[in-house]
């Protein structure tokens, strides 16, 4: 940024594009990284976080940053790719600051952090902290009601202290747009004590959501803070398959008390999945595939598959089956897929529609055979049906390769860029 140039709020570079002097994207902005000073001095500007093309986090000091504008950051050399590790005297502005409860200097009114603003020194290449962006009223869900307003960094105190208790609002709002999978690194990489704070502050379906992209360790202790009754909710909005492999890792008298405060249907369901061998079709299925009546109309199909909360492999075909249509349903007729359903009209009955040529598979069917039919057949699921012939559920692709994968694939760099995924965050 040249000297003169307006301030430019940190909450408005979250998750904007960084590239070099060639116009070639380097990542995007998942931070910024200053170092608090004695005294009311500004803190310094140190650098920021950037996440690369392989999700790793890398450090790029602000002497490098040629330009911030236009929802860019233009840097300039050769950008060292070591992974950035948090110093003990360094502080991360979305990570600390944001939320933070300060005081205004002179009158000791308690404020809260709603985003701070950096500005490049004069004739200099260094930057600082400038202005905080703040917040009048008590923290919580009336918070917003509070009159907001612009000051210096020298008229609030407060910064240097710990905090607790210090909310997520403002930063789950500069995050808001993150899909899953992306939230969940940012969540990894965030202190114990701010995982928490995130971790409540985020509604049951989103933390349901986040937490089956989690590495397995952080499940269990983002859990184990959550009130038990708020952990059986949260397990009961994510994916039965995903909930099942969680309360395995706890031990059973915990596994046990949430499974009795979960809904006795969506407990069921659960422990059904447990009783099955892990690396089986039975305990990779999902029991919630899309099932319909042989009198269901194609409208109808399109009109469940047309679902936002379905992942895509579980959109891709529907099931059709006797009643009940809760798994364990009537007897499995067979799948429709989501191709021959565009290609007939609304009124057509998927009874006359199913696929009867591809043969389900049992709950006992082992991983590699489950693997193997996958790839046989070009399927990204298949129903699994037990001696009677009633649908239990289906493997999605997703599932499989979760299992396939090394037991620390969400933390590794293979997870985050082997496979040509898209830029990192996701974020516009």
């Amino acid at each position: 940024m040249a000297a003169g140039a307006p301030r430019v709020f940190v909450s408005h570079i979250s998750g904007v594009a960084v590239f070099d002097p060639n116009g070639d994207q380097v990542g995007r902005v998942r931070d910024v990284v200053a170092m608090l000073r004695v005294g009311k001095r500004p803190p310094r500007v140190l650098g920021l976080v950037v996440e690369v093309v392989s999700r790793r986090r890398i450090f790029l000091p602000m002497t490098r940053v040629t330009g911030v504008e236009s929802g860019q950051v233009i840097t300039t050399g050769v950008v060292n790719m070591r992974r950035f590790e948090q110093r003990p005297t360094e502080t991360l502005v979305f990570g600390e600051l944001f939320d933070r409860r300060v005081m205004l200097v002179g009158t000791d009114e308690e404020v809260t952090v709603l985003d701070v603003s950096v500005t490049q020194l004069p004739a200099r290449r260094d930057w600082e902290i400038d202005k905080v962006f703040v917040r009048r009223g008590k923290g919580g869900a009336l918070r917003r009601k509070g009159e907001t307003l612009t000051v210096e960094w020298s008229a609030v105190t407060g910064f240097s202290l710990e905090e607790h208790g210090q909310g997520a609002e403002n930063l789950l709002a500069t995050f808001e747009r993150l899909r899953p999978a992306d939230l969940a690194n940012v969540l990894h990489h965030l202190s114990p004590k701010r995982r928490a704070e995130v971790a409540a502050a985020l509604d049951d379906d989103r933390l349901a959501d986040v937490l089956e992209e989690l590495p397995e360790d952080d499940q269990i202790e983002i859990l184990g803070k959550l009130k038990e009754e708020r952990a059986a909710d949260v397990l009961e909005a994510m994916d039965p398959d995903d909930a099942a492999d969680l309360l395995s890792e706890l031990p059973e008298e915990e596994m046990e008390r949430l499974l009795t405060l979960m809904r006795p249907d969506e407990a069921a369901d659960v422990r059904r999945l447990m009783s099955y061998e892990e690396l089986s079709a039975g305990g990779l299925m999902t029991t919630e595939p899309v099932v319909l009546r042989p009198d269901a109309t194609v409208a109808d199909a399109l009109a469940r598959v047309r679902n936002p909360d379905l992942s895509p492999a579980l959109a891709a075909q529907v099931y059709v089956c006797r009643p009940p249509d809760e798994t364990p349903t009537g007897k499995y007729l067979g799948t429709v897929h989501f191709q021959r359903l565009l290609r007939d009209p609304p009124f057509t009955l998927v009874g006359s529609l199913t696929d009867t040529e591809l043969r389900p598979l049992p709950p006992d069917t082992p991983l590699r055979a489950v693997t193997s039919y996958l790839a046989t057949y070009n399927m990204v699921a298949v129903p699994v049906v037990d001696d009677s012939g009633s649908l239990l559920g289906a493997v999605t692709v997703d599932d499989v390769l979760d299992h396939l994968l090394p037991d620390d694939w969400r933390e590794t760099e293979l997870h985050h860029g082997a496979f040509g995924m898209d830029l990192p965050g996701g974020a516009p």
